[in-house]
């Protein structure tokens, strides 16, 4: 066999609740330009002078939260070891070395990338861990690793995995998740995902706007890489699988930042408007997330249960995400094999 480097790469995590950690992090994520995607100049002046002076002290009170919630730890991080030493596992007699590295601050690309390149492996596959296409993230993650990987005097033979929204093992394993949870017992089921800008959806199909498409209805496959149309068919896929009709659950998406158009429907809202409508139980995925985090045990876990009983209702109970379970890493195993 070839030699064979593996890289994971997550999109981040403050390196710890502090407001100047969580300054950096802030930084560094939302001058993207794929992330916020306006003009160079707006862009700094939005984020370095309105943004992140005003954000990272109340974010560092969230990722405080997070900390506590997760034994004063980085569950992002703690759990994208665990499935770097367990798919290492999976090679181990296999000339195959498995890395992980973060998209924004630490384990920096740079730093693991640099040490991938002094091992002169055959090839290289590269696994972003968002299951869904989108340029801010799946994107962002692989244009950082191949601007790297370019300047190498040696470029092994390079594949890039971009999106598994509907491998078979992806799909189970959230199943098996949800069945840790009397699914029948719930009144509604949410599957929120990561909200992006309209304007981001429309630029991977700029002959068709987001708000004219319907695959929200069905599967569109001539709309490659569309984050939306992936979203929708990955719940679709799980759905399936657990039995609910059409009319047991909601897409919706959270998560979203500043005024302009954003993926609708809003999580928060549809949280809100079953409350409103006499719903006592929710369940409630995020198949956008394979590991736990910010988004899904604060977001969701914390600030969604404290809108559903403000407005009538009783429990918000999140499906837990993929983080270590064995289903999972047989999944990213295969994702891998596939390309070597």
């Amino acid at each position: 066999m070839k030699k064979t480097g593996v890289l994971l790469i997550n999109l981040g995590t403050p390196d710890s609740p502090s407001t100047r950690d969580v300054r950096k992090y802030l930084t560094e994520f939302l001058n993207d330009p794929r992330v916020i995607d306006i003009s160079a100049v707006g862009r700094f002046f939005l984020v370095n002078g309105i943004i992140v002076p005003f954000r990272a002290p109340k974010s560092a009170k969230i990722y405080k939260e997070l900390w506590d919630l997760w034994n004063g730890e980085s569950p992002l991080l703690t759990y994208g070891n665990i499935l770097k030493h367990k798919l290492q596992e999976k090679f181990k007699d296999e000339d195959v070395t498995v890395e992980i590295a973060m998209r924004y601050q630490n384990p920096s690309l740079d730093d693991v990338l640099a040490k991938m390149e002094k091992v002169g492996y055959d090839q290289l596959v590269i696994l972003p861990l968002f299951p869904h296409y989108a340029s801010s993230s799946s994107g962002s993650a692989m244009e950082k690793a191949l601007r790297i990987i370019r300047k190498w005097w040696a470029i092994p033979d390079t594949k890039v995995i971009s999106n598994f929204y509907d491998h078979e093992g992806y799909i189970d394993a959230f199943v098996e998740r949800a069945k840790q949870n009397e699914v029948s017992s719930y009144d509604h089921v949410i599957f929120s995902y990561h909200g992006l800008p309209e304007r981001q959806i429309d630029k991977v199909h700029p002959d068709l706007k987001c708000s004219d498409c319907d695959c929200d209805k069905e599967f569109k496959p001539d709309q490659h890489l569309c984050y939306r149309n992936e979203c929708y068919q990955t719940s679709r896929l799980i759905a399936n699988k657990l039995n609910l009709s059409e009319s047991d659950y909601t897409v919706s998406f959270q998560s979203r930042l500043g005024k302009t158009p954003w993926l609708t429907p809003y999580s928060d809202k549809v949280v809100e408007d079953l409350a409103k409508q006499g719903m006592k139980k929710l369940l409630v995925f995020s198949p956008a997330f394979i590991a736990d985090c910010l988004e899904t045990s604060v977001e969701i876990g914390v600030e969604y249960q404290e809108i559903f009983e403000e407005h009538g209702g009783e429990k918000v109970q999140l499906v837990e995400s993929l983080n270590d379970s064995p289903i999972w890493i047989d999944t990213v195993e295969d994702l891998v094999r596939r390309e070597i």
